[in-house]
């Protein structure tokens, strides 16, 4: 009501209408963690396309399991990864000194290459003065060629200025940071050198000085992998309020059955409480259906958040030309997830005539024989099927063995009520601290019934009506005046989820002469 009524009129006032539409979150957004030969350390990074990927993280490298799964992904249908580089103490930064240019023998400022590798050892730097102020330039050679190449101008050395060299390129640099050096006095000097002109990508090698102390890749990679994988997955935590719905970890497959079985423990443990499924990669010794069924209880335990496929895949190597990679498949599913999500919904298994494999082979043939005695432990098969090609021909988590008979055999199901349980929290923040009774009630009941409704209208549960199809509460026979004086509210939502038909039986009979009039 307006706070004052006076004058005799018609006083409008517009009420809010309780509405906090709930947005679906992502459903295919995938995590890879590995080494990899380039970029941020421990720093999950957002990446779009396999180019952004090689630009940030050295694209395909012989000991990253991982550079080939984000191909893979990307090849598929997928569109958003999260990445997250693990480094060894063998990773060092390529480094140089920029010497001062009143007295050389000092260094004025120490040049490190932006992150650790051998990469590094393709940068050069050259520097510019111009009276009071001095400029930078940085470029990445490789065979040759000038690959990246950056530059930072009027720069000076005083510490906290608008244009303090070392804040502007921390800063901005995509491929070096400055420390300060020793020396007090004078701008820096191009290199060994003073430079003199100013240099570009065609200039004379001259002005140009290459790191003095080279950059190095781990060789000692193996020691304590799943320690080290399974701390580099944990940053996965600072995406926040971003998520990630599914993890990837291919150099999982590389350890000993027992530290897989630890790791993959951990990591279901993780996926578990951030609402994601693992896609757990079988070793390459897994060479037949019999070693595949060995997996369960011995690389890994059954679980709802996870789900496994065999065989391994061959790609042709860009980095071996003429010879076939062993590959691990998740990132080749989770492709597909991501393409399936993309064209018919979560809630459709990515299995199928639908979810064929591009550009790859299977490692071992699977028959239909071998196909029926992994399914019903829990192992999706691939399938080489005429006509048609290679496809996933499973549908379930490794929680999907017939004996257990769970609510959570298929993967679609299982992926659903997490895509559930990420869009109502995300969606339900604003209920926290509002008071606790029927307006607010009805509010929640209001807003997640039309999630619920939006949802099935596209499909996504069984049924022919909501009733049918889903329900949500939020009222006093869920909340009690104790949980009311305990501050808490209790949502309670429920779905018909869909069920892939696994097995379709068609029976036929001859029907006998009929008589005719």
């Amino acid at each position: 009501m307006p706070s004052t009524l006076n004058a005799p009129g018609i006083y409008l006032e517009e009420l809010p209408s309780g509405v906090h539409p709930i947005t679906g979150v992502s459903t295919s957004d995938t995590a890879f963690v590995d080494w990899f030969p380039r970029g941020p350390v421990s720093t999950p990074t957002r990446i779009t396309s396999f180019t952004e990927f090689t630009r940030v993280f050295g694209g395909l490298h012989a000991q990253s399991a991982a550079s080939y799964a984000v191909l893979q992904y990307f090849q598929q249908g997928g569109a958003v990864a999260w990445v997250v580089r693990l480094a060894d103490a063998g990773d060092t930064a390529a480094a140089m000194d920029i010497k001062d240019g009143a007295s050389p023998a000092k260094k004025s400022l120490a040049v490190t290459a932006a992150n650790p590798g051998a990469w590094g050892s393709n940068l050069q730097v050259a520097v510019t003065t111009s009276g009071s102020t001095f400029s930078i330039f940085v470029r990445e050679v490789v065979s040759g060629r000038v690959v990246d190449a950056e530059v930072f101008r009027n720069l000076v050395r005083t510490p906290g200025a608008a244009n303090s060299a070392i804040d502007v390129v921390n800063a901005g640099s995509r491929l070096i940071r400055l420390a300060a050096g020793v020396g007090t006095a004078g701008d820096p000097a191009g290199g060994a050198a003073t430079a003199t002109g100013e240099p570009d990508d065609t200039a004379s090698p001259s002005p140009w000085a290459p790191m003095s102390t080279a950059g190095a890749d781990t060789t000692a990679l193996a020691t304590n992998l799943g320690t080290k994988l399974d701390t580099a997955m944990k940053t996965l935590v600072s995406i926040e309020p971003f998520v990630f719905n599914l993890l990837c970890i291919p150099a999982m497959a590389t350890l000993g059955a027992a530290d897989q079985k630890a790791l993959v423990a951990g990591a279901v443990t993780f996926c578990a409480a951030h609402q994601a499924l693992l896609l757990v990669d079988p070793p390459a010794t897994t060479t037949t259906p019999a070693a595949a069924q060995g997996l369960i209880g011995t690389a890994f335990d059954p679980s709802k958040d996870a789900a496994c496929y065999y065989p391994r895949l061959l790609m042709p190597d860009p980095l071996a030309p003429g010879l076939m990679r062993n590959i691990g498949p998740s990132g080749v599913v989770a492709g597909i997830m991501a393409r399936t999500d993309g064209t018919r919904g979560v809630w459709k298994a990515p299995a199928g005539i639908d979810a064929v494999v591009a550009g790859v082979s299977l490692a071992v043939p699977v028959t239909e024989a071998d196909s029926g005695a992994l399914n019903p432990l829990g192992i999706n098969a691939f399938r080489s099927l005429p006509v048609i090609g290679n496809v996933v021909w499973g549908a379930r988590t490794l929680f999907g063995a017939d004996t257990r008979a769970s609510e959570w055999k298929y993967v679609p199901v299982r992926r659903t009520a997490l895509y559930l349980e990420q869009s109502l929290r995300a969606g339900l923040t604003w209920v926290v601290f509002e008071p606790n009774d029927e307006p607010l009630w009805s509010q929640v009941r209001l807003n997640v019934g039309a999630f619920m409704q939006d949802l099935f209208r596209k499909g996504a549960f069984q049924g022919t009506t909501p009733r049918e199809a889903y329900f949500v509460r939020c009222d006093r026979t869920t909340t009690t005046q104790s949980d009311v004086d305990r501050g808490v509210v209790n949502i309670l939502v429920g779905f018909a989820p869909l069920k892939p038909a696994e097995f379709v039986v068609i029976q036929i009979q001859q029907l006998a002469g009929q008589a005719t009039a």
